[in-house]
């Protein structure tokens, strides 16, 4: 019997979280397929997640051309991408399923922080807001959608970043998403290790520079020297 939803998960050197991360998701496996995309990882990846996975896929370094190709192995007619350090919340598959069952063809979840601090809160709040203003989701927010909407906009485009952004504008042509209430915690991992208000302002300028014309590389170039 084929899988409600396929959840994609693309990695690149998770080793350290990755069996505590997929650990969570097992009890989804009566109902969902895992599988696990690795870009390339230089560390345990990959035999790691081999027991704890449905399919372990191993394809060149990028994101979108990871989820790409998971999408193009999955079975089910519904597609998660999920990052390896985001956790779903509870009733995640009722309740996508649901907004699909209602004529959803694509959406995404609110998201929280796994940290206390006030910052965190703010931030997420801020994300939450902007997504639904907006209809523009990131991959933080566990982006779901049909096997038909993804097709009809050709997948992710394979860009260097900002892959969600530009998925996001080319489904919102086709239908608004769906901003489930339910939320997905995030790691605050990196914000924590570059810096939070360094984060913000990198994430904010980046954006507008892509708004106004840069191309994905040269986005690519500035973001991770900063890193």
């Amino acid at each position: 019997m084929k899988p409600q939803v396929s959840i994609i998960i693309p990695v690149i050197n998770e080793a350290a979280q990755l069996a505590d991360k997929l650990n969570a998701l097992q009890t989804l496996r009566t109902r969902c397929e895992l599988l696990l995309v690795d870009g390339g990882s230089i560390d345990a990846s990959p035999a790691i997640a081999k027991p704890w996975v449905d399919q372990v896929l191993l394809g060149p370094r990028g994101r979108a051309k990871q989820m790409n190709l998971g999408a193009q192995h999955a079975q089910a007619e519904v597609l998660l991408f999920l990052h390896a350090d985001t956790q779903l919340p509870d009733r995640a598959i009722d309740l996508l399923a649901s907004a699909v069952a209602q004529g959803t063809l694509w959406g995404r979840f609110d998201v929280q922080f796994d940290s206390d601090q006030t910052i965190f809160k703010l931030i997420a709040r801020m994300m939450n807001l902007r997504s639904r203003l907006t209809g523009i989701a990131t991959g933080d927010q566990a982006i779901f959608m049909t096997r038909e909407a993804f097709q009809k906009v050709a997948g992710f485009p394979e860009i260097a970043l900002m892959e969600d952004i530009a998925l996001s504008a080319a489904l919102k042509r086709i239908q608004k998403p769906s901003c489930l209430n339910a939320k997905v915690t995030t790691s605050a991992r990196r914000w924590q290790q570059h810096g939070i208000l360094r984060t913000i302002l990198l994430m904010w300028c980046l954006r507008l520079q892509y708004f106004f014309g840069a191309t994905p590389d040269e986005l690519a170039a500035r973001y991770y020297r900063r890193q």
